[in-house]
Order: C-alpha cells, then structure tokens, then sequence
C-alpha cells in the first residue's frame, strides 16, 4: 500500500475528515488507489484513505485548485509550504493528492481492514 508521511498537527484532521488532500512536493509519486497515512514520529498512528485523483500542477495554481486560494494567499501559502520544504518555489510543480475521508473509505466494499 502506498504511504505519506504527515505532521502531527495535520493527522487529527485527516482523522476528521477536514483534510482530504495534500500537496507534496518532489517525494514519491501517488496514484489513485488505498493509501495509508503515518503521522511523523508516532509510526502506530495510521489512517487509511482512498485517494480519487492526483494532479500535478505549478504551486501557484495549487491553493485554487483544492478550494482554499482565500485562506492561502501566495505568502501564506509559500510560508506553509516551505515548512516542509525549505526550497519550494512559487512555480515548482507539486503534485496534488485528493482522498475520501477515513470513514468514507471504510465503507468501501474491498477495504483491507
């Protein structure tokens, strides 16, 4: 199963279902299909989500694309990005990643659970 690693201030949301993607910049490519999430330093901590799409686009076009262009103006957005990867550019391109919630995807009938 293809897996991400997450920050612990991201995981409760994942969990949640407030998050249903992620934007990843030069690590391992994902495709749809079951991927399990890990949150970073607590290896037990796992969620498993059904991943619907992935696009790869500029950085740029990123925060409009998921929704959220009013919360992550391009400063807002670089800085947040750059937590995790310190040389991300405005125009690097980034893959997105987009998933049912955790519940949603354990109501799938071929669940691995």
């Amino acid at each position: 199963m293809q897996q991400l690693g997450v920050v612990p201030r991201l995981f409760p949301l994942i969990l949640s279902g407030d998050k249903t993607s992620t934007i990843r910049w030069r690590e391992s490519r994902i495709v749809p299909g079951y991927l399990r999430y890990v949150c970073d330093g607590d290896a037990a901590s796992t969620a498993i989500v059904w991943v619907t799409r992935c696009s790869d686009m500029p950085l740029s076009q990123a925060a409009a694309f998921v929704g959220r262009e009013a919360e992550w103006p391009k400063q807002v957005m670089l800085d947040g990005m750059r937590e995790h990867y310190p040389d991300i550019g405005w125009n690097d391109m980034v893959q997105i990643i987009e998933h049912l919630t955790p519940a949603e995807t354990r109501r799938r009938e071929d669940f691995p659970g």
